[in-house]
């Protein structure tokens, strides 16, 4: 049998502790970080994103960090593109790449490879999409364009979903085909992927994501808005409609409550943090952990990891 080359996964909710067991496999096992956040790709944009620190990206090779400009659209096929390359690069090194991070579809694009549905986004297309959106009555013409072409995904979105809609209609004009019928098939992989997911019960990961919001609002997360506003990003930018920044746009442009805006921070990074629970869940390759242990949680992971490796000898043999 083929011998395919293993890839470590951490995933998990936010402020689950993957960075930190990320960095500590890596450690141990000789690998490098490929960092699986779809904000963490995004420059100057680092209190918000809960990005490494500098400290930690000295102790490990990290990837896929800051690869893109806040201005910028960012698909998952730019992003699996590009990991893929970087997975090549590292194993070609003899080291292991260790995948970090709670993008679920960065991680299904690296474990099955893209389906059409995943094709890179077109700026001049997505630009002249989002002038029709712009006219009046845009938004239901740009939906009625939808349904014509794939009826199926017009009926799950409203119109007033002006981004998926955008998208939609790009994955047909690129790839012919409806985005309700693209292949979702796994295609045959040129490494196998061990998806650890971090577990904590739901009160107490709610008190870790809480704790960290503040801490993030400590260190200057209104001011990294401001900043990023002020440097001419877009409030409607894909970049700034992440957890913690879409709220804070009105306070940094000196127009809302910020004590409101930390709330609605908090509230929404809940949601997102169940969302991300869920998702994972219906994942069934997915070897979930308890967290809450971490030298336990350490040593839980390393007896996956050596498994993986024994059943990859077998396989080859």
């Amino acid at each position: 049998m083929e011998n395919k080359p293993p890839v470590i996964a951490v995933a998990g909710p936010t402020a689950s502790g993957k960075s930190d067991l990320g960095l500590k496999l890596a450690r141990c096992l000789g690998g490098e970080i490929v960092c699986m956040d779809s904000m963490q790709i995004y420059r100057r944009m680092d209190i918000g994103t809960a990005k490494p620190t500098a400290q930690e990206r000295a102790l490990v090779p990290h990837h896929m960090l800051d690869v893109a400009d806040p201005t910028e659209a960012y698909a998952v096929a730019d992003y699996a593109v590009a990991a893929e390359h970087v997975i090549d690069q590292i194993i070609s090194r003899g080291r292991l790449p260790i995948l970090v991070g709670g993008t679920g579809l960065y991680l299904k694009s690296l474990m099955d490879g893209l389906s059409l549905g995943g094709a890179g986004g077109d700026e001049r297309l997505r630009a002249e999409l989002n002038a029709l959106a712009d006219e009046p009555g845009g938004k239901e013409r740009l939906h009625a364009r939808l349904a014509a072409v794939d009826p199926e995904t017009a009926a799950r979105l409203h119109p007033n979903d002006r981004r998926r809609v955008i998208r939609a209609l790009e994955v047909y004009e690129q790839t012919g085909v409806p985005m309700s019928r693209q292949n979702h098939a796994a295609q045959d992989r040129p490494f196998r992927v061990l998806p650890l997911v971090l577990e904590w019960p739901r009160e107490l990961l709610y008190a870790r994501l809480e704790t960290r919001v503040h801490r993030m609002m400590e260190i200057g997360l209104l001011s990294e808005v401001r900043a990023l506003l002020e440097s001419g990003v877009a409030p409607a930018a894909q970049s700034m409609q992440g957890i913690g920044y879409k709220e804070l746009i009105p306070a940094a442009m000196g127009q809302g409550d910020v004590d409101r805006a930390v709330w609605d921070i908090i509230v929404h990074t809940r949601h997102y943090a169940k969302r991300q629970g869920t998702w994972f869940r219906a994942e069934t390759r997915c070897v979930w952990l308890d967290a809450r242990d971490s030298d336990a949680l350490f040593d839980r992971a390393m007896e996956h990891v050596q498994a993986f490796w024994n059943d990859a000898k077998e396989q080859d043999e």
